[in-house]
């Protein structure tokens, strides 16, 4: 495990930049265009940047976030 002390205006950066980060992979999932291949590895990374997200986020913001299962199986069809 590894850890790292950020300030706040570090934090508040971070929420940010994963934020837009997440948008663009929970718009691009719902593109019918993208190869099913291609949207596992989105998925992935979504998994992956939520979880740096719940680390510096507050739960209210971490709740538009979060997909749901019918969501998921939704992308795959």
């Amino acid at each position: 495990m590894l850890g790292f002390l950020i300030n706040d205006q570090e934090k508040k950066e971070m929420e940010y930049i994963v934020k837009r980060e997440l948008d663009e992979i929970l718009f691009d999932l719902q593109d019918g265009r993208i190869d099913a291949l291609v949207k596992r590895a989105m998925e992935d990374r979504y998994k992956v940047l939520f979880n740096i997200f719940k680390r510096v986020a507050s739960s209210k913001e971490c709740m538009k976030y979060i997909r749901t299962k019918t969501a998921s199986r939704r992308d795959h069809i």
